[in-house]
């Protein structure tokens, strides 16, 4: 029985989606005025991990995370290089889908942007009006948080305590024209020559919260199974997100509300932020790395733990990865004189492990436990390959099971193909170079091939080869 921990009630609740088989998640993607950081990337790669186990466990997932293509930050950068908005977001949406790519991150469902959905979003606005939830003051419509009887349930937040917080900042022109400090901002007058679009109150843009609540209840309905994103985003986006949809449609918005741990760096586990300076970019770093890696490096713990990113952790991952490839490879290896038939204990046993495996994973996508299992059937595949008899059907359920819990984690090895002929030739002439005791040219072979990529391997079943 798959639970989840849900922010809003703050303890692990028995999941049960409004549809029987499906999944209606929302996640929030990424501001587009830059490359995305591994901080970005881990939330990204928590939720597809989480999306990948629900597919697993037999749902449908409709699964959507947003674009968000203009605010200040975007109208900033836009203005520091010279070009339009709208250019600067294809740029980094482009190279968002890039770098996921490299991670194996599975493409959304959905990827709208707050910029194709404006009529949307004004529209929704003036809803909110109407049910008196918002107001317009010069050109800016703020949303009257107080009104929301449950504003600050889900972060825990006490209204007192955000309105002296509220009251300490300098006061603006922005926080004397509202009615209360707490309020936000749902749509932004223009100032200057920004990009802005027609609207009831003047020309404007979207505020940063409302474009979450129009683009899920467009697309997903009013109420959705699983809404994620990082811890960061629990207050004020997610509070607005909540206050704004359920003010105008009366309804639950949304039942399961999931949170990713930080990326943390040094000694002091500082948070990794650009606000911070101290991020390093998905771009830059799988330049440098292997993205399989670094992918794995983020699967590797539970969603809503922090995860200390470092060098050393990152060469783990690999050594973990180039382990379980070897034992793929191994099992793929030793087909060629396997003898027909299945070896029931050996499934019995992994039938076993694989129940561990659920049982850790519906625990709240506990991937450190589920991992732990994983590992075990590598292991019971090492011991059953080095068998002097090996049965052909197992080998099979083996490297099956091994592979599809990896793609839970996004991990997907490529399976090595046939030597060219140049290459089994020289297999050939080493071969026969040890059979005559020449070991000079036999590793004089070994070393010509390795330099092609290619590791020769002597096992007691006959030599192998794989890639390096």
């Amino acid at each position: 029985m798959l639970t989840v921990y849900n922010t809003l009630t703050r303890q692990k609740e028995t999941f049960k989606p409004l549809e029987e088989g499906r999944v209606k998640m929302y996640v929030c993607g990424p501001t587009v005025y830059n490359y995305i950081h591994i901080g970005n990337a881990r939330s990204a790669i928590a939720f597809d991990t989480i999306r990948r186990y629900l597919e697993y466990r037999g749902y449908q997932v409709d699964y959507v995370s947003n674009f968000t293509d203009v605010d200040d930050k975007m109208i900033k950068a836009a203005n520091a290089e010279n070009i339009t908005v709208p250019e600067l977001a294809d740029r980094y949406i482009a190279a968002f889908k890039e770098n996921t790519k490299a991670l194996n991150i599975e493409p959304a469902t959905l990827n709208p942007r707050a910029t194709d959905n404006i009529e949307e979003i004004v529209a929704f606005v003036q809803d909110l009006i109407a049910k008196d939830y918002a107001y317009a003051v010069d050109g800016d419509v703020y949303y009257r948080a107080r009104k929301f009887k449950a504003y600050g349930h889900l972060a825990g937040q006490d209204l007192d305590q955000l309105e002296q917080g509220a009251s300490e900042h300098t006061a603006t022109e922005e926080t004397l024209r509202k009615e209360d400090p707490i309020d936000f901002a749902l749509w932004k007058a223009e100032k200057g020559n920004e990009i802005a679009w027609e609207s009831p109150w003047g020309k404007g843009r979207p505020g940063w919260h409302i474009e979450c609540s129009v683009m899920s209840t467009k697309y997903l309905g009013d109420t959705i199974d699983i809404h994620g994103g990082g811890q960061d985003l629990e207050f004020p986006h997610h509070e607005n997100e909540i206050a704004q949809s359920e003010a105008k449609t009366g309804k639950t918005f949304v039942n399961y509300w999931l949170h990713n741990g930080f990326v943390t760096v040094g000694d002091d586990d500082q948070k990794m932020s650009k606000s911070l300076g101290n991020f390093v970019t998905v771009h830059d770093l799988i330049q440098e790395v292997n993205p399989q890696a670094l992918r794995f490096l983020m699967s590797s713990t539970q969603y809503r733990r922090p995860i200390r990113y470092s060098q050393s952790l990152l060469a783990e991952a690999q050594t973990n990865l180039d382990r379980l490839k070897t034992t793929l490879d191994n099992l793929a290896f030793r087909q060629a004189t396997a003898e027909p038939g299945e070896d029931q204990i050996v499934m019995d046993k992994v039938a076993e492990l694989e129940t561990a495996f659920v049982t850790a994973m519906d625990d709240d996508f506990n991937v450190q436990n589920g991992l732990t299992q994983l590992y075990e059937l590598a292991k019971l595949s090492n011991q059953y390959l080095e068998q002097t008899t090996v049965q052909a059907d197992t080998l099979t359920s083996l490297a099956t099971r091994l592979t599809r819990l990896l793609a839970i984690f996004g991990v997907v090895f490529k399976v090595d193909q046939l030597l060219d002929t140049e290459v089994e030739s020289l297999i050939e002439e080493r071969q026969a170079a040890r059979a005559a005791k020449d070991f000079a040219k036999s590793d004089a072979i070994r070393d010509q091939l390795k330099d092609q990529g290619i590791i020769l391997e002597d096992t007691p079943q006959g030599m192998r080869w794989r890639r390096a």
